[in-house]
């Protein structure tokens, strides 16, 4: 049996389904390890919701998906990948639970029946203030129809369309008016947009209710399971969906090192810019949005993003840049705050209201309400937030003088958390909620300067990470978080890595970019300009690299389009569908994948398709050499297309080659992790390497080492790769290397460091037309720049420098690969 490593080189997530189940996972255990994994990261286990295909539905009692294999399933799928040295990470979802169909979750349909009397009221969040104490369940469309409710005679059932509703022992008569029975229900139906919502829900999906994990019970009755397997050693690691949704984090997390002990913990968190994790945390750290943000921002230009603003200006007639979003967005979470999540302002402002009597009650809740949607923080009640939540508090009072009593009575609970610790969760909850929902939700769907910016964990109003940012975060991450994860694509990320990378080119080439729109426009104008321009880049990111879009990808930006378009809510919505709307976009779409614009698009992705592959190689390799411990989400081994959930849980070819760029080079990197083990982790250093030379500017660099601080790894990357494929060009960038002898991780090749003094330089050998491929593995010198127009992997440093043999043309992949002797 092979030992899995202590601490994780990467780890490879995976989404379980019906189809996808644990004895699946067992058949690609030997392609991770070839790969070089070392923890397999699954997505939800237990049982879920009837089809539920992502598993955060789950529903009660918490126990292993029969549907997954069950436990003797698990059980066999721990084995087998322990016999290959890989663990397991389980992805645990404490904040809520399905409540979609209460015919499988008796604790729900308990609680419908009995209402406040029900043992199970205590676990779910919920509030009663309307409707005389009844539960108010939102769940009629807008115009209140009830015309839907029935009763199954048969089963003796109280249904509203496909949804049955749990009734009272003794309310039910076959042969009642069901307008009667649901009038005699401990619950009532209201309109979906009614603001009168009787339980907590998981942002704004009426079928997740909140639990309460703050109450011993709810802990206990969804945590036994986890303990038990704990017991038995069977898992590694979990990862904590949406931590910020919980009213108290940092308790819970307590609770949770103390049930698994030192095994790995990760947390779902975001993360404001400048804002860190709390230290105060016993957790390893995030799932890694917070990495992604840095390493997109250091690949898109600051300058193209100007010229992007001017073209989003001109075309929509709204402000594109960072100001105007901000503004924009300050009145998003406004709105949204009031229209959705108005139970959280009621019984925040009460908890607040409570602690100063002499308030007038309209005031606290005018001081909450603007408070949680000015402040820039993911969740302002973590303890090391405490003063930056006072200085919000300060700003917002310097603006509005007139709510000063009332601004008091927040910055006392946060000098003193005792005086108001409920009001502060709650309020610490309601900014998550609002900015997940109205940010990464709506507003990520309703402006397009550069969509690739749009993603969860990124600033769309500052798209560009400047160095010194980027080379501090790190140096802090490998100080503070030496084994946080770093993700490029995940479940709920809006659009792969690669599409992502092709995105972004935009900001590479704006001015080529530009002329492509407004020729677009002028041939074929869209019906709706924000929400055309807003597809069109998503189109061009999952626009084949040759040829035309097939059946099955217009299917897909069909399906992906009207998506968007109720998530944004311009065109239309989740609640009030416009289908005419929506069908009128959808034939534009439909309409650019053919004739001219097919052409002029075409033309255009030939031109930044192979430097966006090479940028994507380049993100990749330092995603998983970069502090922490890289993630792969399924698929993205190779090249991926996919959009947003559920396009990014289509199944995955595991027959492909392993002969692949991405591959190769994830291959490469992570067998430099196990090879120099004392370079990452608890312990290592992190070292930035500036280019020089007239493109210096186009390397992102940098060098990890030992706790002595001794440089032993160097990875050197393309950046800015439009402008930086011809090899003249390269022969003006120049990468210092380390005193010492270093091997090329990828060909072989052996160079000697001089510290400050650079080798001579030698151009590199290229073939064909700028395939990937051939440019990753040319002979160009590490020490001079980076072999290609794609990420050079690593080069390994001897401490004494012996001479090297070549590689042997024979030696299998892992061989020629293997450090200098000694």
């Amino acid at each position: 049996m092979t030992t899995v490593p202590h601490h994780p080189v990467a780890t490879y997530r995976v989404q379980l389904t019906p189809t996808f189940t644990f004895a699946e996972v067992v058949g690609i255990l030997d392609h991770l390890v070839d790969l070089g994994i070392s923890h397999l990261y699954l997505s939800p286990i237990l049982t879920a919701m009837p089809g539920s295909t992502h598993g955060y539905d789950w529903c009660p009692p918490a126990r292993i998906s029969p549907a997954l294999g069950g436990e003797d399933g698990y059980r066999l799928l721990r084995a087998h990948a322990r016999a290959v040295g890989i663990g397991i990470v389980l992805d645990i979802v404490p904040n809520h639970v399905g409540i979609g169909d209460a015919h499988h979750n008796h604790w729900w349909a308990d609680v419908m029946r009995r209402g406040s009397a029900s043992p199970y009221a205590e676990y779910f969040d919920l509030d009663l203030a309307f409707g005389d104490g009844l539960l108010c369940l939102p769940w009629l469309p807008v115009d209140g129809d009830l015309s839907p409710l029935r009763i199954d005679a048969d089963a003796g059932e109280l249904w509203y369309g496909d949804r049955y509703l749990p009734t009272a022992d003794g309310t039910l008569r076959v042969g009642d008016d069901p307008l009667a029975v649901l009038a005699r229900q401990a619950y009532r139906l209201v309109p979906c947009d009614s603001r009168q919502i009787g339980y907590r829900r998981f942002l704004a999906v009426n079928e997740l209710a909140a639990l309460r994990q703050e109450v011993p019970a709810v802990y206990d009755a969804t945590h036994a399971w986890l303990r038990e397997l704990a017991a038995e050693d069977l898992f590694d690691g979990v990862r904590v969906d949406h931590l910020d949704g919980l009213t108290d984090p940092v308790g819970y997390c307590r609770r949770l090192r103390t049930d698994i002990g030192d095994r790995l913990l990760y947390v779902e968190k975001g993360l404001g810019v400048g804002e860190r994790l709390d230290p105060v945390l016993p957790v390893d750290g995030t799932t890694g949005y917070d990495q992604l943000r840095l390493i997109e921002g250091a690949f898109t230009p600051p300058s193209g993003a100007v010229e992007l603003s001017e073209l989003f200006q001109r075309i929509t007639g709204i402000s594109g840049d960072g100001d105007g979003m901000t503004a924009r967005a300050d009145d998003l979470r406004h709105v949204t705050l009031i229209d959705v999540f108005s139970d959280r302002v009621r019984r925040t402002t009460a908890l607040f209201s409570a602690t100063a009597p002499d308030v007038p009650v309209h005031k606290v809740q005018q001081a909450v309400t603007t408070f949680i949607t000015r402040v820039r923080l993911a969740r302002p009640d973590y303890p090391s937030l405490r003063h930056a939540a006072l200085d919000e508090i300060t700003q917002i009072r310097a603006d509005n003088p007139s709510m000063s009593d009332a601004l008091d009575v927040l910055s006392y609970a946060f000098v003193d958390r005792s005086r108001a610790p409920e009001g502060l969760g709650r309020l610490g909850e309601a900014v998550a909620a609002v900015t997940a929902k109205a940010i990464e939700d709506i507003g990520y769907h309703r402006t397009s300067r550069l969509v690739s910016a749009n993603e969860i964990g990124c600033t769309p109003a500052a798209p560009s990470v400047n160095r010194d940012e980027f080379h501090g975060a790190q140096l802090a991450r490998v100080e503070e978080w030496p084994l946080g994860l770093t993700t490029l694509s995940t479940h709920d990320t809006k659009r792969s890595e690669d599409v992502r990378a092709r995105i972004a080119m935009t900001a590479q080439t704006p001015q080529r970019w530009t002329v492509l729109v407004l020729t677009l426009w002028r041939i074929m104008p869209p019906p709706d300009a924000m929400t055309g321009y807003f597809l069109l880049q998503n189109l061009i990111g999952v626009w084949p690299d040759e040829g035309r879009p097939d059946e099955t990808v217009r299917t897909r930006m069909r399906a992906y389009a009207r998506k968007a378009m109720r998530e944004g809510g311009l065109v239309s919505s989740w609640t009030d569908v416009d289908e005419a709307g929506e069908n009128a976009m959808i034939d534009w779409i439909d309409a650019l994948q053919c004739g001219v614009a097919s052409d002029l698009i075409a033309e255009y992705v030939a031109v930044v398709a192979p430097p966006a592959r090479d940028e994507s190689v380049s993100r990749k390799t330092m995603s998983l050499l970069l502090p922490g411990v890289g993630d792969v989400y399924q698929g993205t081994q190779w090249w991926s297309d996919s959009l947003t959930d559920p396009d990014n849980r289509r199944p995955v070819d595991y027959t492909r080659s392993l002969d692949d760029p991405k591959t190769r080079m994830i291959r490469t990197a992570l067998d430099v992790r196990r090879r120099h083990p004392e370079s990452f982790g608890p312990g290592s250093t992190y070292l930035p390497v500036i280019g020089r030379g007239r493109r210096g500017i186009h390397l992102v660099a940098f060098a990890r080492g030992d706790a002595d601080g001794d440089p032993r790894v160097l990875f050197a990357g393309m950046r800015l790769a439009h402008t930086f494929r011809p090899v003249s060009v390269r022969d003006d960038a120049l990468l210092p290397l380390p005193a010492g002898l270093w091997r090329d991780a990828v060909t072989g090749a052996d160079h000697t460091g001089q510290g400050d003094r650079l080798g001579p330089a030698r151009r590199p050998a290229r073939g064909g037309a700028g395939e990937v491929v051939e440019l990753i593995r040319s002979a160009e010198p590490a020490r001079t720049r980076p072999p290609g127009p794609a990420a050079r992997a690593s080069v390994h440093r001897s401490p004494d420098p012996p001479p090297c043999p070549a590689p042997d043309p024979a030696a299998t992949p892992a061989t020629a690969r293997r450090p200098c002797p000694g």
